[in-house]
């Protein structure tokens, strides 16, 4: 540890969806949802008007969609984002060689250079030096793109990064050397990294709600909890123990590739074809970055979110597609089998390669054998000079509108891909794309569809401007590069400085645990979910046929267990039923059991014929 807070942490405040309502005058001060626009889309940052409503980042689009009908939804348009993360990252470096970026809108950077004894000397003297720069990097950040950023210093990596996230938006909050402990042990363990809602859930049952209370335990409960990698770290990090150093060149770990789809896969040879194709992305991937690797891993998740992961190590490092693929193919069966267990259909699949070396031991035969695929497999996507996807994005990648967006940490929400591959195969606008008309002048794609385009046009720079719905195929309207046009707004900044989303607005303290249970009909996923807060805690699966609800499996999970969330579950799911004038047919055997407790719906009930059956033989008895 340090003993001065000479390390920062600078985390730009709802990235995307800023920039979106920086770029769109008509959205300023309205909830922004940037995300999967396609059935099974996922939300990747949400404006703080939207949060207002419960929408938050990697919830369902359509779950999003009920709780914020009115809000805007739109697609990344991360040529825009990159100009923008390349000017804040432009000013970081001025103040310092050492800038650790972590995603386009964060990054860590070393100020150890600029304290001096000239300072004072001291835990208190060097807090208010680095409140001094951090403060003024802020400003300079507003003052160059019209964004907010909250930043957090301290003297680790760890301490700094929870420190940026304690009073966002805007937030500075500086964590004076020798206070760590004092200061950590109040948080919620969600604020902690690494725990998500399942392990905070965990972490609960045993006592331990804050950082103080995790102390109390033991690194051996720890690791007999949560197991010896997650329970080991979590003992050092609630003690703020971190003394990683700001590293600019961060070691790349793993390269992967997954897809939703927008309809389950149910037969092999469909699931089978569909893991060659994220193989030979993979093998892409792997390539035009100079690495292999030793591991290979597949994920597949059911229509239920079952999740299996399985893998294989081999002999030698390898970015050989074929050898992949027959590691891939040799793991699927057993994968499929796990995670349909219950509910039959797969909807999302991955593959990736870990334990990444600079070098690949080359198999012959595999070679060959790759070599032959090329020339026969005309339905698989090719090989040699195939751009890598948006979704896939550890180097630089070809966006929707065509230009390069730098290096991402983490994948483009789930739902999205679809929707780029449909613009690009065919003429058509998705909504947030820039667009230009020869009469009307510059605007964006607020809602296509039916041969039609609704563009509202307004720039940046403009008022807000008036819609139009034009025909989709009028050759006066031009999709726009967004990079070409966050450019031309950084160059126009005095117009858009005052624009942007105004720092101070409160989500509520982080001492605050999740206590609100929602039930909410996902007509996209055919199932009734119920959220503990921002946890999706149980489903009950159906499917609808002539005038009837067919519940079909009903499943609640292991952390949520003894809070009564299924009968919660199971009355409203049936209530609305009811409410909708449908007939309720339960093959589930839980929403059978709860039925049968619960008279008042008999009149809505038709019981399946083998139900019906067992009822009479037991009248009988």
């Amino acid at each position: 540890m340090r003993s001065l807070p000479s390390i920062l942490h600078v985390d730009l405040d709802a990235f995307y969806a800023s920039v979106e309502q920086l770029h769109k005058p008509s959205l300023r001060g309205k909830p922004v949802i940037v995300g999967g626009v396609g059935v099974r889309g996922v939300v990747s940052t949400a404006s703080y008007e939207a949060r207002a409503f419960g929408v938050h980042s990697a919830l369902a689009t359509g779950i999003a969609r009920r709780r914020a009908p009115n809000a805007a939804y739109l697609i990344p348009r991360f040529g825009a984002y990159q100009a923008y993360s390349e000017t804040v990252m432009a000013l970081m470096h001025e103040l310092s060689p050492l800038v650790e970026p972590l995603s386009l809108d964060e990054a860590f950077l070393d100020i150890a250079h600029l304290f001096s004894s000239a300072h004072g000397t001291g835990p208190r003297a060097g807090a208010a030096r680095a409140r001094e720069i951090a403060g003024d990097l802020r400003d300079r950040i507003r003052a160059a793109t019209g964004l907010t950023a909250s930043v957090g210093a301290a003297s680790s990596k760890l301490v700094a990064k929870i420190a940026s996230d304690a009073e966002k938006p805007g937030g500075l909050v500086v964590v004076t050397p020798g206070t760590e402990q004092e200061w950590l042990d109040p948080l919620p363990v969600r604020a902690l990294w690494g725990v998500g809602p399942a392990t905070a859930e965990r972490l609960r049952k045993i006592g331990a709600t804050t950082v103080a209370e995790l102390r109390t335990l033991s690194r051996a409960e720890l690791v007999a909890e949560l197991g010896t990698s997650s329970g080991g770290g979590l003992y050092a990090i609630a003690r703020g123990l971190d003394d990683r150093d700001v590293s600019p060149d961060r070691e790349l770990k793993s390269v992967s590739v997954e897809d939703t789809f927008a309809e389950d896969l149910l037969d092999p040879a469909t699931i089978g074809a569909q893991m060659d194709r994220l193989v030979s992305r993979l093998g892409t991937r792997l390539r035009s970055a100079g690495r292999s690797g030793r591991t290979i891993s597949i994920k597949v998740r059911g229509h239920d979110f079952t999740t299996v992961s399985r893998s294989e190590t081999a002999v030698g490092p390898t970015d050989d597609p074929a050898v992949i693929r027959a590691a891939a193919h040799r793991m699927l069966p057993g994968a499929v089998a796990a995670a349909t267990a219950a509910v039959p259909g797969i909807r999302l699949l991955g593959v990736g390669v870990s334990a990444l070396a600079e070098w690949a031991q080359l198999d012959l035969f595999a070679e060959i054998e790759a070599e032959e695929e090329l020339l026969d497999e005309d339905d698989l996507e090719p090989r040699l000079d195939d751009p890598t996807d948006p979704a896939d994005m550890t180097t630089p990648v070809v966006t929707v509108e065509g230009e390069r967006s730098p290096r991402q940490f983490g994948p483009l929400p789930p739902g999205t891909r679809g929707a780029v591959s449909a613009a690009r195969a065919e003429r058509r606008f998705l909504p947030g794309q820039d667009v230009t008309h020869d009469e009307f002048g510059g605007g964006w794609v607020q809602g296509a569809g039916l041969g039609r385009v609704t563009v509202r046009f307004e720039t940046p720079w403009s008022e807000p401007g008036r819609i139009k719905t034009l025909r989709a195929d009028d050759e006066a309207l031009h999709l726009v590069d967004s990079a070409a046009v966050a450019r031309e707004a950084l160059t126009r900044l005095p117009v858009l400085v005052g624009r942007g989303p105004e720092p101070g607005v409160s989500i509520g303290p982080m001492t605050e645990e999740p206590t609100k249970t929602e039930v909410v009909d996902n007509e996209l996923e055919n199932r009734f979910e119920i959220w503990y807060g921002d946890s999706l805690a149980g489903f009950a699966a159906y499917r609808r046929r002539a005038g009837a609800t067919v519940f079909v499996h009903t499943e609640i999970g292991d952390e949520f267990g003894g809070k009564g969330l299924g009968s919660v579950l199971a009355r409203r799911a049936l209530e609305a039923t009811v409410e909708r004038g449908e007939t309720i047919v339960p093959v589930c055997p839980f929403i059978a059991a709860y039925l049968r407790k619960h008279p008042e719906f008999e009149g809505q009930v038709r019981w399946p014929e083998s139900e019906a059956a067992s009822d009479v033989d037991s009248s009988n008895h």
